[in-house]
């Protein structure tokens, strides 16, 4: 599944290599749906990342995101798949998503993930 989603997202190379800078991407609507209800799940993302050689190109972002609109995950594991996708496309120095998805029931969930390049 992630894999297929990965296929979605392109690159372009990093102008800036040499120089540690970071770029933060901002997606306010963002779907995916709860695996459990079925119902819709909205929230927030906030992709921080340092990137090495490669940079993704963020129309290929948004339409990779489009895909989670009907992908049935926790917060957690959809969270943590946007990661790995990422890390998988760009290999970036760092990179942090934030999760922040719209109260229901009341509750409120923020899910935090980061990778630092070994």
């Amino acid at each position: 599944m992630s894999t297929d989603f990965r296929a979605t997202l392109e690159t372009f190379s990093n102008p800036y290599p040499h120089r540690e800078y970071r770029i933060e991407t901002i997606c306010p609507e963002f779907t995916s749906l709860c695996p459990k209800t079925g119902q819709p799940d909205f929230g927030t993302l906030t992709i921080t990342y340092v990137p090495d050689q490669t940079c993704f190109e963020l129309k290929s972002l948004k339409l990779y995101l489009q895909r989670y609109r009907d992908h049935g995950a926790f917060y957690e594991q959809v969270t943590n798949l946007i990661l790995d996708d990422l890390v998988a496309v760009t290999q970036p120095r760092s990179i942090t998503v934030i999760g922040a998805f719209t109260a229901r029931g009341g509750i409120r969930t923020n899910v935090i993930v980061e990778y630092t390049k070994p």
